[in-house]
């Protein structure tokens, strides 16, 4: 099968579409999925660069989180699927490639209304932004939530599922321009944030009557730590995805205490299979229906075909895109 394939950890030089082994049979509750389509996210570019190695029973150099294709063959054990069911889902290394062997319950039925390249720029970024936003934060109706990086591939998913549970969103990004793309997905008020993350904290100060937001998604960590908690209501939810920025930050322990805040952090990819098994559910049941409504939808940026994987990742590397990049597999 063909696969995109880390041959030396650096720049993009050391990655390409090459003929590797096909996964053998799956057995007991393994599937085995024909991949039309994968998306491509920033940890595909630091496992590139040697910085976030696979998870221990994952390749080491096919990178992929996320897939979408049909089901070619499965275990004895499976239930939920057929050989030609069209399927999408997550695992923690290996989707970029013509065939992913994955345990049945990472797998979610595609909805009609999406063709493959819609499919494959969901699953990471939608069940990422719905465990953070509803599982981890408990965000309400009604409340008011931060999404930082508004113009990414998890922030146009979380910017849609937030205005459709009735929250107040404001998002921010570096880039003017695509606040405006994503105000049209439900923004209620974008913050360009410059030089200094202190712009958004005096932003969310006058929108809010200096109450603060209730929920901050934060995408880009390092120096948007100490601001977020500035940003924070009393009580506030603060939940760590991303350190685009940098994993490092000074706190005040004291502004904590006072707000009687709560921070989380979380990650999908090293989650057991079980966990993302709970993960890839509350996705089918919560968010798929909002798709066939038209309430939410895959934000996609650009396609590549499989074998130009190398401008795919200086595409997402130069920070440019709105949403999700998605590598073809299917010509």
């Amino acid at each position: 099968m063909r696969a995109v394939v880390i041959n030396s950890f650096g720049g993009v030089e050391g990655i390409g579409l090459q003929d590797v082994p096909t996964p053998p049979p799956p057995t007991a509750d393994r599937v085995r999925v024909r991949v039309h389509a994968a998306g491509l996210n920033r940890a595909d570019i630091m496992q590139r660069e040697g910085k976030y190695p696979a998870p221990p029973g994952y390749p080491e150099n096919i990178p992929g989180l996320e897939f979408a294709g049909e089901v070619e063959a499965v275990g004895d054990a499976v239930r939920a699927w057929q050989p030609g069911d069209r399927v999408f889902g997550i695992t923690a290394g290996g989707a970029q490639a013509e065939f992913v062997v994955v345990p049945e319950s990472n797998l979610a039925r595609i909805p009609e209304e999406l063709d493959w390249n819609q499919a494959a720029a969901m699953p990471e970024v939608f069940i990422t932004a719905h465990d953070a936003l509803f599982t981890r934060a408990q965000l309400q109706m009604g409340e008011r939530v931060l999404i930082h990086a508004a113009g990414s591939g998890v922030g146009t998913a979380a910017v849609q599922l937030a205005h459709a549970a009735g929250a107040t969103v404001y998002g921010t990004s570096r880039t003017a321009a695509k606040l405006e793309q994503v105000r049209a997905l439900g923004l209620d008020e974008s913050i360009a944030v410059g030089e200094s993350p202190q712009e958004f904290v005096e932003r969310v100060q006058e929108l809010t009557n200096g109450a603060g937001v209730e929920v901050i998604l934060d995408l880009v960590g390092g120096a948007y730590f100490p601001a977020n908690l500035q940003a924070l209501a009393a009580r506030g939810r603060l939940i760590c995805v991303g350190t685009t920025a940098g994993r490092k930050s000074e706190i005040d322990l004291g502004l904590v205490l006072r707000k009687r805040a709560t921070i989380v952090g979380t990650v999908l990819r090293a989650r057991s299979t079980e966990e993302k098994a709970e993960a890839t559910h509350r996705f089918a049941v919560h968010i798929l229906p909002l798709v066939s409504r038209g309430l939410v939808r895959p934000v996609i940026e650009r396609v590549y075909p499989a074998a130009e994987v190398r401008a795919a990742h200086q595409h997402l590397e130069s920070n440019r895109s709105c949403g999700k990049i998605v590598l073809d597999f299917s010509a």
